[in-house]
């Protein structure tokens, strides 16, 4: 990269090992309204338990089911009510350029630190069309940080790491990408063909630490809702060298990572806040809840969880 666009990185928040997805939290009312309190609570939790960096109206906090008023409000009641210098980072993809655009700089204007741009879903478009999109949105904010978003589970396509080298070549304020790819090659690609100051998450908790190994920086996780410390301790225990402890911190998490997907996100990581009094309502606007043997599946997980954390983590110290 050129001086001008070291320069352009430097200025670049730190967004840290942990970067939280948030869910968002809905009353158990008629309308399901958004509980903004309870979002105020929840951001708060997070911050001063292991969460580097805040997602906001993401897959995993429902904005698909969010009016454009109450996404804008969450962006503005977390930024209002956190600690000065809480990184916030705020999911503005859409199937159509424009709009696109329009929600990025909007991010920006609610003093979002970073937009999270995700792969155009249903329609599948080509490499090409992803790249002319990600540019177009890139360079409508040109001074502003924009993490790609490449999750083909859901959106039906892949952006490729060329396509991905070639954007940012192009545009020096795509600094990033949440990778949600369980093909560990598209890392090392990813890793050798853009720049070292790249910054790569996984978007799968279960395969941070073979990400890391690759290069990756950290998570967008949906975990650290209830072990943010921990993955913050595992990511940071690998960066130091520490790859025995890191491994056992990972060994520990696993069977977390599969509890909190046994059903789609964000079933489960919601009905777990729940039993654990961190939001008020398990309610989902779409997906209804999880079945009585699931919820006792995930109840057992938990206990499970905090069992062998009490009783290892002394050792992992």
């Amino acid at each position: 990269m050129g001086k001008v666009d070291e320069v352009f990185m430097e200025k670049i928040p730190n967004f840290g090992n942990v970067i939280t997805a948030m869910v968002t939290p809905f009353k158990e009312d008629d309308n399901q309204s958004v509980d903004f309190e309870n979002v105020i609570q929840l951001a708060n939790y997070l911050v001063n338990n292991g969460t580097d960096s805040l997602l906001l109206n993401g897959s995993t906090g429902e904005a698909a089911q969010l009016s454009e008023d109450e996404q804008w409000h969450i962006v503005d009641s977390v930024r209002k009510s956190t600690p000065y210098g809480t990184r916030i980072i705020v999911s503005t993809g859409d199937t159509n350029t424009k709009r696109a655009i329009m929600k990025t700089e909007k991010a920006f204007k609610h003093n979002a630190n970073a937009a999270l741009v995700v792969v155009p879903e249903y329609i599948k478009p080509p490499q090409k069309a992803m790249y002319a999109h990600f540019n177009a949105i890139a360079k409508s904010v040109s001074d502003k940080p924009i993490i790609i978003y490449n999750v083909p589970s859901r959106t039906g396509s892949e952006i490729l790491p060329e396509t991905v080298a070639k954007l940012v070549c192009d545009n020096p304020n795509i600094i990033g990408i949440k990778q949600s790819v369980p093909n560990l090659d598209r890392v090392s690609e990813l890793r050798l063909n853009c720049p070292e100051n790249f910054q790569i998450y996984s978007g799968d908790d279960s395969l941070t630490l073979p990400m890391l190994s690759l290069g990756a920086k950290g998570v967008i996780s949906v975990a650290s809702h209830l072990a943010g410390e921990m993955i913050n301790k595992m990511i940071r225990a690998f960066k130091d060298g520490k790859t025995d402890i890191a491994i056992q911190y990972h060994q520990l998490l696993f069977p977390l990572y599969k509890a909190l997907f046994m059903t789609t996100n964000p079933m489960p990581i919601k009905e777990a806040l729940y039993q654990r009094h961190l939001i008020n309502s398990p309610t989902l606007r779409t997906l209804g809840e999880m079945n009585t043997v699931e919820k006792e599946n995930l109840k057992k997980a938990l206990m499970a969880f905090e069992c062998c954390k009490n009783k290892y983590m002394q050792k992992m110290i």
